[in-house]
């Protein structure tokens, strides 16, 4: 059997009827597909025709929609599925008004060819044959065009140019390209087209050949604990290549296994079609098992187990937790104690138990206190990592009035519990506190105390009593006072009963009183072990009296020489308050006789006064005029201060100009005192130095006049150059060297005796070696001479022992310090010395003297 679908193409729309020619061997459904209604028998036929009509319902038209021709080709004697004909439409029947039937040419569209993807049959393989009728009465060239023919990807379908048969060369594959659209034309010989282009679509016919594949290897959820039978946990997906739209590609999913299987092994159920997950079974509980891990497997063909192919993944849920266990204490009563009045102590530690998950709102604990301390004197923190409350002090607590506390304290979670759940007893516990009494210092009260007293009482007087009571009632402890701070040191206190007095005149204009204020702080401290003191401060406010006489202000004022206008306005200061200041009364003092003839006074108002010149001027200087001035206090108080009047030249701007003014106004006696001062000082100074130098000097020479010339032999060393004039001057007997007892004894004498030695008493005598009959070993007389040298009590300090390298007696050349000429000391003139000065007169004495 076969079947070929096609389809018809109007420019008008309306419902079309297909209908099989005169062949009952065929029949045509609505959608235009094709089928044979019975086992063909071909049998003797090269080929049968198959008329398909289209009525149009509306129009009342017929149309010849397709000629399907069946062609016979066999093969070992047996009948095969022919390939069907494809022809170009050209004509089609019209039904006129009178019922006759009229030709016109219309198009048409092949209906799509259905080719299996992955196909392993043998290729290339026949699909359809396309033909026009016009190849009757001459020669057409078929071809067709398109992705998969001319176009990429090509060579997939090939066309028959002469036979029209289409073919495909390979297998297709739908997931790679579900379908093609090609073009078939047909030409002549020369290339003229004989048929319009007509469109065929060749779909690929999906096969199941993939498998599912899931989004994720894992899929991971979560469901809070507790959750009711039906709820949403998650959703798994998987994908398959095939066609969605056939069986191949309709997944369904379901659940193989559960781990663990408690307390149920179905407590979730998965959606077959979408993968949603939910719960069917009651009984999560995070505290017995936290999460789940289930197998779902992906099955195609809609899940039939024997077509359909299948995969796999892992889904892991996660069960939340939610509150749904309290905090319980971990015992009923804690116990704490704490010393009074200290604060941010921490008190005890209320530990308690919670199984919900740690670290989060369900399993943090918030304590509060429900009762036994209504001041509100303890809070309790939270620990963050500990989960402990801890019961902290944050007001201070008296033992004298309270020695213990019973506190009740209630635990919860930071998050209400959840549904149902009701807190046990153990949420509530009790506190005992034990208060710890200590040695608290002495209080005073009122502090700080104030009293008001006028100014200006003697010294001695009792002002008030100002004591401190010790808190610690239950301990016999005696107060001590004593004074700490008293800037003016006016007053005192008895250290046993605290009565203050005064111990100098209080004075109110004190630079130590502010705002008629002085403080003075007391301590008292008690007997305690240890000790404790506290502080109480005193604040005096002092009440004026008229104790300080006015003076004129400004003290002093310029004035020129012809004054334009000849009035100076003062005022008074007193240190006094109102009404012991002004007003003042103004008044020239009587003496003396030249002030009043020379000034007068004129009294503004209460404050001010005018004083004018009476002349019409005066000469450059400073005049002192004395002005008495008196206030208006009880019994009021008078002064005679002098006004300093510098009397000046003045430029036309009224300004003084000349130097005495500059003098006058810039130095007074005090500062000139104090320059002639300065001035004596420095030259004192300078004197000083000088005198030092020049003393400095003659110690210098007097130090050089104590040195003897003879005995100074600091500057005795030369040095010269010379190394020697070459081998004439190397004609030294060296025997004297080797044979030193061979020597004459005066050079014997000359050569052991220290020419550094100061001859202070007499020479001293130095051992001589005794003769040898053949050549000695000089070491032994180099350690004789320096044996003499160590016990000589008239060395100088400055002489030292000095060490020789012994070089043997083998030795062609002997110590240098032996060496001299090979004539005989005797025949040696050193006359010559004593003329080079007091420098070598020593030498002179040594070599040119005789032999004593």
């Amino acid at each position: 059997t076969f079947s070929i679908l096609m389809s018809f193409m109007d420019c008008r729309a309306g419902k079309v009827w297909f209908k099989v020619g005169d062949s009952s061997d065929f029949s045509v459904t609505e959608e235009g597909g094709v089928y044979a209604l019975r086992r063909l028998s071909l049998v003797g036929k090269e080929k049968a025709v198959v008329v398909v009509y289209a009525h149009d319902l509306q129009s009342k038209q017929i149309h010849n929609a397709c000629l399907l021709s069946l062609q016979v080709k066999p093969s070992d004697a047996t009948l095969t599925q022919q390939v069907p004909e494809i022809l170009f439409p050209w004509r089609s029947v019209v039904v006129r008004g009178d019922g006759t039937l009229r030709r016109a040419k219309r198009d048409w569209v092949i209906p799509p060819i259905n080719v299996p993807e992955n196909s392993r049959g043998q290729f290339p393989e026949d699909l359809v044959r396309i033909r026009s009728d016009r190849d009757k009465n001459r020669m057409l060239r078929y071809s067709v065009t398109g992705p998969g023919a001319d176009q990429p990807p090509t060579g997939i379908f090939i066309i028959n140019p002469i036979s029209g048969q289409l073919s495909v060369t390979k297998p297709l594959d739908r997931e790679h390209i579900s379908n093609f659209h090609l073009r078939a034309h047909a030409v002549d010989l020369n290339g003229n087209q004989v048929e319009n282009p007509i469109d065929i679509v060749i779909n690929v016919i999906d096969q199941n050949d993939n498998r599912p594949e899931f989004t994720h290897t894992i899929f991971n959820g979560s469901v809070p604990e507790g959750s009711k039978p039906g709820s949403f946990v998650m959703t798994v997906t998987a994908v398959d290549k095939d066609d969605p739209k056939t069986a191949n590609g309709m997944l369904r999913y379901k659940i193989l296994s559960q781990n663990p299987q408690s307390p149920s092994s179905n407590m979730f159920t998965i959606n077959n079609k979408t993968g949603d997950i939910i719960t069917v079974a009651a009984g999560l509980d995070r505290e017995k098992v936290t999460q789940y891990t289930l197998i779902i497997q992906a099955t195609d063909m809609e899940g039939n187990p024997t077509y359909g192919l299948s995969n796999t993944a892992t889904t892991v849920i996660r069960i939340t937790d939610v509150n749904d266990n309290p905090p319980e204490f971990t015992t009923d009563t804690f116990f704490g104690e704490v010393h009074e009045n200290r604060v941010n102590v921490i008190v005890a530690n209320l530990t308690v138990t919670d199984k919900d998950q740690p670290h989060t709102s369900a399993w943090s604990a918030v304590y509060r206190i429900i009762a036994g301390d209504p001041t509100g004197r303890f809070s309790i923190p939270t620990d963050p990592t500990t989960n402990e409350g801890l019961l902290t002090v944050v007001k201070p607590v008296d033992f004298e009035l309270t020695r213990s506390f019973m506190l009740t304290v209630e635990a919860e979670n930071e998050v209400p519990l959840a549904r149902g759940i009701h807190p046990p007893r153990q949420s509530t516990a009790t506190v005992s506190v034990r208060i710890l009494d200590i040695n608290e210092s002495p209080e005073f009260s009122p502090n700080p105390k104030s009293i008001k007293l006028e100014e200006g009482l003697p010294a001695g007087s009792l002002l008030t009593t100002f004591t401190a009571q010790d808190p610690d009632r239950y301990m016999r402890q005696t107060i001590r006072y004593s004074k700490m701070y008293d800037p003016a040191n006016w007053l005192e206190i008895d250290p046993v009963n605290g009565r203050i007095s005064t111990i100098a005149i209080l004075d109110r204009e004190s630079p130590y009183i502010k705002n008629n204020l002085y403080n003075v702080t007391f301590m008292a401290s008690d007997t305690g072990i240890p000790p404790a003191s506290g502080t109480g401060t005193l604040q005096m406010y002092l009440l004026d009296i008229n104790d300080n006489a006015p003076h004129v202000f400004p003290p002093e004022v310029e004035m020129c020489e012809r004054p334009d206008p000849n009035a100076i306005n003062i005022t008074a200061s007193d240190p006094d308050l109102t009404p012991n200041a002004g007003p003042f009364a103004f008044e020239l003092a009587n003496r003396p006789l030249d002030v009043r003839r020379n000034w007068t006074l004129n009294r503004i108002n209460g404050e001010y006064a005018q004083l004018r010149l009476r002349i019409g001027s005066l000469a450059s200087g400073i005049y002192e005029v004395p002005i008495m001035i008196t206030d208006s206090g009880n019994l009021p108080m008078s002064n005679t201060s002098y006004l300093r009047v510098k009397v000046c030249q003045c430029d036309h701007h009224g300004d003084c100009v000349d130097m005495e003014r500059i003098i006058a106004a810039g130095l007074g006696t005090g500062a000139i005192i104090a320059i002639l001062i300065c001035i004596i000082i420095l030259l004192v100074l300078v004197l000083l130095f000088v005198m030092w130098m020049k003393r400095r000097d003659k110690e210098r020479q007097a130090k050089q006049l104590l040195i003897d010339p003879e005995d100074d032999v600091r500057d005795n060393i030369l040095k010269y150059d010379e190394e020697g004039g070459g081998e004439e001057d190397q004609d030294y007997d060296l025997s004297q060297l080797q044979q030193p007892d061979a020597l004459e004894p005066e050079c014997v004498k000359v050569g052991i005796r220290r020419l550094d030695e100061r001859p202070l008493h007499h020479d001293h005598q130095y051992p001589l070696r005794s003769a040898a009959p053949h050549p000695g070993d000089i070491g032994d007389f180099i350690h004789e001479g320096l044996k003499a040298a160590d016990n000589d009590p008239t060395a100088p300090p400055y002489d030292s022992l000095l060490v020789f390298d012994y070089e043997g007696s083998g030795s062609t050349a002997g110590s240098l310090s032996s060496l001299h000429s090979s004539s005989s000391c005797g025949d040696q003139d050193y006359d010559y010395l004593g003329d080079w000065g007091p420098r070598f007169r020593k030498l002179a004495d040594l070599y040119g003297g005789e032999d004593d």
